[in-house]
C-alpha cells in the first residue's frame, strides 16, 4: 500500500491531506464530548433546586466512570461493524449522527431520564466513531513508514485541540445562561460541525482509505446474526442477574459491578478469539502475545489518567483555592489542562520520534515511560495533604497543574504510540476490532475506577494517591527491564 497523497501534491504538515480530514473530525467530536464532560459531574451532584440532579459525589464519580467505561467498551460494536458490515468510513458517519442525537437529548431538561438516554446514544455513537477514525489514520501510511508515529501524534493534537477549547466555551455558556443544558447544547452543535467537515473533505482527501470492509460477513453468517445478537444480550443480562443475586438486590452497586465484570470479560474474549482464529497467522499470533502485556500496562495508565474528570475534578472543586485576585476560577476549566499540555507536547514528541528515527526507544519502553510518569503524577498529589498536615485546607491550583503536566508527559509516551502499535501488531482480519481492543484498555480502566473512586475522600486522599502512584511506578520499572524479551515476540515490528 502506498501513502495516500492529494493529486495536487500538497500535504498536511508533510503528511497525507486525508490526515487533515480526520484531524478536524476528531477535533469536533472531542469538542462535543469533553465540553459535556467538563460540567457533567457537577451537573450530577448539584442540588435539584440549583439545576442539577442531586446525586451524591460518590455516586457521581461512579457514574462518570461507568459512562467512560461503556463509551470505550462500545468500540467493540464499532470495530465489528466496520470489519464485517459497513467499513470504517461509513461506520464513522453513523457514529457521529448518534453522538449528535445524544447531546441534543441532554440539552433539554429531562432529569435523570434524559441523562441516561443521552448516555446511551453517545456510548454507541462513540463506539462507532472513535476506533475507526484511528484505524483510517493508519490506512494513510504504507507499512514501515517512519512517519506513522509522527502522524498519529499530529492526529492526537487535533483530538486535544477540541478538548482544550470545549471547557472554556461550554462552562462560559452554561454560567452565562445559568443552565447546564445550554452548555450541553453547545456540545451538540460541535458534533454537527464535525459531521459536515467529515462528509465534505472526506470525499476530496480520503479517497479509498477506510472504504473497504476487511472481513465481510458471508451470506450464511448473516443468517446467524439475529441469534448471536440475542445470545450476547442474554449473556449480558445473565451477568447482571448473577451479580444482583449475589448482592441480594438490584442497586447502582449492582450496575457498577456488572460493568466492571464486563470490562474484564469482553477484552479477554477478544484476545481468545483472535489468538485461536484460523485467519491469524503464526507471526500475528506472536505479535498478539506481545500486545497483551502492553494492553495491561495501558489499563494501569488509564486508571490514573481518566481520574482527571473524577477524583481530580472533586479535588479542583473541594480542595483548591479558586480565587485568582478578584477572579474566581470555574473548577470545570481544569479539564482543559489535559488537552492543553497535549497540544504543547504533541509537536515536540512528534519531532523527537522523527529526529531519533531508528534510535528512538522501542514501543515497550515507551509504554514503561508512560506509566512511570502517570504514577509520578499521583505521587505528586500526595504532597498537598502531607505538607499542609491535613486534607481540608484549600491549596494552590498549581498542584493540579503540575500533576496534569506530568501525567501528559506520560501520555505522550504511551497513547499515540499505542494507537500506532495497535495498527502494526493487529492481525489483518481483525484490524478494526484490534483497534477496538486498544480502546477496551481504557474501558477496563474506568470499569475498575467505578469501584476505586468511591473510596476517595478527604480521609483517604493521601493513601489513595500513594497506592495508585507507587504501584504504577513499580510496574513501569518491571516493563522497562523486560522490554527486550517482549520485542522478540513482536516479530520485527518496532
Amino acid at each position: 500500500m502506498r501513502a495516500i497523497k492529494d493529486s495536487s501534491g500538497k500535504t498536511f504538515f508533510g503528511h497525507p491531506r486525508g490526515l487533515a480530514t480526520l484531524f478536524f473530525t476528531e477535533f469536533w467530536e472531542r469538542f462535543s464530548y469533553y465540553g459535556m464532560r467538563a460540567i457533567l459531574i457537577y451537573y450530577m451532584y448539584t442540588a435539584v433546586v440549583d439545576g442539577g440532579l442531586g446525586f451524591s459525589q460518590a455516586t457521581a464519580t461512579a457514574i462518570m466512570s461507568i459512562y467512560g467505561s461503556l463509551v470505550y467498551m462500545s468500540g467493540v460494536i464499532g470495530g465489528w461493524t466496520a470489519d464485517r458490515l459497513l467499513g470504517p468510513r461509513r461506520t464513522i458517519f453513523y457514529g457521529g449522527v448518534l453522538i449528535m442525537i445524544g447531546h441534543i437529548a441532554l440539552s433539554f431538561p429531562g432529569g435523570a431520564t434524559a441523562l441516561f438516554v443521552s448516555m446511551f446514544f453517545i456510548i454507541i455513537g462513540t463506539g462507532f466513531l472513535k476506533p475507526n477514525v484511528s484505524n483510517v489514520v493508519g490506512d494513510l501510511y504504507p507499512k514501515g513508514d517512519q512517519k506513522r508515529d509522527a502522524g498519529f501524534s499530529i492526529f492526537y493534537m487535533g483530538i486535544n485541540l477540541g478538548a482544550f477549547i470545549a471547557p472554556f466555551i461550554v462552562t462560559n455558556v452554561s454560567n452565562s445562561a445559568n443552565s447546564y443544558h445550554a452548555g450541553f447544547g453547545v456540545a451538540a452543535v460541535g458534533m454537527a460541525v464535525g459531521l459536515i467537515v467529515y462528509v465534505i473533505t472526506g470525499k476530496m482527501y480520503l479517497r479509498d482509505a477506510g472504504k473497504k470492509v476487511p472481513n465481510p460477513l458471508k451470506s450464511s453468517e448473516k443468517k446467524k446474526m439475529s441469534g448471536l445478537a440475542l445470545g450476547l444480550l442474554a449473556a449480558i443480562a445473565a451477568i447482571g442477574t448473577i451479580v444482583a443475586w449475589l448482592q441480594g438486590e438490584f442497586t447502582l452497586q449492582t450496575v457498577i459491578m456488572t460493568v466492571t465484570i464486563m470490562g474484564v470479560i469482553i477484552p479477554l474474549i477478544y484476545f481468545i478469539v483472535m489468538m485461536t482464529s484460523k485467519k491469524t497467522t503464526k507471526d500475528e499470533r506472536s505479535r498478539l502475545t506481545a500486545y497483551i502485556p502492553l494492553f495491561l500496562i495501558s489499563v494501569m495508565f488509564w486508571m490514573i489518567e481518566e481520574q482527571g474528570s473524577t477524583t481530580l475534578a472533586l479535588f479542583a472543586a473541594n480542595r483548591t483555592d479558586l480565587s485568582v485576585g478578584s477572579f474566581t476560577l470555574d473548577p470545570g476549566l481544569f479539564q482543559s489542562l489535559n488537552p492543553m499540555f497535549i497540544i504543547i507536547l504533541s509537536p515536540i514528541f512528534a519531532w523527537i520520534w522523527t529526529k531519533l528515527g531508528k534510535r528512538q526507544p522501542g514501543t515497550p519502553r515507551k509504554f514503561a515511560l508512560g506509566l512511570f510518569f502517570a504514577g509520578l503524577s499521583f505521587v505528586i498529589m500526595m504532597l498537598p495533604g502531607i505538607l499542609a498536615g491535613n486534607t481540608t485546607t484549600a491549596v494552590s491550583p498549581m498542584w493540579l497543574v503540575l500533576s496534569f503536566f506530568i501525567c501528559i508527559v506520560g501520555e505522550m509516551c504511551l497513547s499515540p504510540v499505542g494507537l500506532s502499535a495497535t495498527t502494526k501488531l493487529a492481525p489483518a482480519a481483525f484490524a478494526s476490532q484490534t483497534m477496538s481492543v486498544w480502546f477496551l484498555s481504557d474501558s477496563m480502566a474506568q470499569a475498575f475506577n467505578a469501584q476505586t473512586t468511591q473510596f476517595f475522600n478527604a480521609d483517604t486522599e493521601i493513601l489513595y494517591f500513594g497506592i495508585f502512584g507507587f504501584g504504577a511506578v513499580a510496574f513501569a520499572i518491571l516493563l522497562f527491564l523486560g522490554a527486550p524479551l517482549l520485542k522478540k515476540y513482536m516479530r520485527g515490528v518496532d
